[in-house]
């Protein structure tokens, strides 16, 4: 089919020419990459990939289609998706649609025909930037715009992509779920993906997920047996109220915080956050335990982390990144309470760490 051109206006100036995929709309955000060679559509059905232009590095995206049991929210969360090839031939049973007409559908516009591996050392280098997609203006206007625009690290974007209401999850097969629960944890929702409730759902616990606003008291009003602080897009250091949230459910329950979860956390323990140069995004990433000294393999997507170095005496670093020596855990002296930068729920990537849900239920089950 022939696409209409399109071009990628970074806002150091870059301009990456191509050809459109998706909606006909003009599209801005932080341009970011993910080094994953499948699961593009978990990625932009990622509510941590708010804000965001999503760039892959695999050279070929969309040949095996779009299904209805892969999307990891209610819809697509990225602003929009940049590749070097969209196929219009997908090829698998379960592919319903391609990968350009789901892009139609949720009004996200794209490009395609550039070069994501140039793009990448770009960003690499120079780190993360602003980006915007369009086909009506100029490489000139179009940086014009984008650079009256805000900047991400300025968003919050938790609160665009949490739930407006608290609700119960059962999204797992009957063949999946338990015979009846046997706790109840509720995920404070910051921007979570089905594929950590499901985990708790597969391992027999009801799940009810909470908007971002919800405080302490309206948790433990809830009666649950544990708390996760989901993953979710942006810096941590504007989520001061999730922080009174956290404070308040400390030593009540135990409690696991997920990526900006985890975040969060390491803030209230008295460590500090940072941007990282070009954030941490693939299902490849070596974390070393280090009580263990074993290393998995593990599925990232964040752009901020953990200090470590002021951290409370009653929290130590339980994981380190192997590549750069990034803070990956944490974990309570004497609480029931952990954390993990990465993904554990994977969807795409490795289970090497799946485990970590059992040993979160395990202590909700012996209060």
């Amino acid at each position: 089919m022939t696409r209409p051109p399109a071009r990628l206006v970074l806002a150091d100036g870059g301009v990456y020419e191509g050809v459109g995929i998706g909606a006909a709309a003009r599209m801005t955000g932080e341009v970011v990459f993910n080094t994953s060679m499948t699961g593009y559509q978990e990625a932009l059905t990622d509510p941590s990939y708010g804000g965001q232009i999503l760039v892959m590095t695999y050279p070929i995206q969309g040949n095996y289609g779009i299904n209805g049991s892969d999307e990891e929210s209610a819809g697509l969360q990225v602003r929009g998706f940049a590749v070097r090839e969209a196929t219009d031939l997908p090829s698998h049973w379960k592919s319903h649609s391609t990968l350009d007409e789901y892009l139609s559908r949720a009004g996200v516009g794209g490009i395609a025909g550039i070069d994501t591996r140039s793009l990448t050392r770009h960003l690499r280098a120079s780190g993360v930037v602003m980006g915007t997609i369009t086909r009506d203006e100029s490489a000139a206007e179009a940086l014009a715009r984008l650079r009256s625009e805000p900047d991400y690290g300025s968003q919050d974007y938790v609160a665009n992509v949490s739930t407006k209401e608290a609700y119960d999850f059962n999204g797992v097969l009957a063949s999946e779920a338990s015979e009846g629960p046997t706790s109840h944890i509720v995920v404070l929702d910051l921007g979570v993906k089905r594929s950590i409730m499901r985990n708790l759902r597969q391992r027999g616990a009801s799940v009810t997920a909470v908007p971002h606003t919800t405080s302490a008291e309206d948790i433990l009003a809830l009666r649950p047996d544990g708390v996760v602080l989901s993953p979710g897009p942006g810096d941590p250091m504007l989520l001061d109220h999730v922080l009174t949230t956290a404070s308040g459910l400390v030593g009540k329950m135990p409690i696991m915080g997920i990526c900006l979860g985890h975040q969060v956390m390491g803030r209230l323990f008295g460590a500090t956050t940072y941007k990282l140069k070009f954030g941490h995004r693939g299902a490849n990433h070596p974390v070393r335990d280090e009580a263990t000294g074993k290393v998995y393999i593990t599925s990232q997507n964040h752009g901020y982390a953990v200090d470590g170095d002021h951290l409370e005496s009653s929290v130590r670093v339980s994981q380190l990144h192997l590549n750069d020596g990034t803070v990956e855990g944490l974990e309570h002296t004497s609480l029931p309470l952990f954390t993990i930068q990465y993904h554990s729920e994977a969807s795409p990537g490795p289970h090497d760490t799946e485990f970590l849900f059992d040993r979160f239920l395990s202590t909700v089950s012996g209060r």
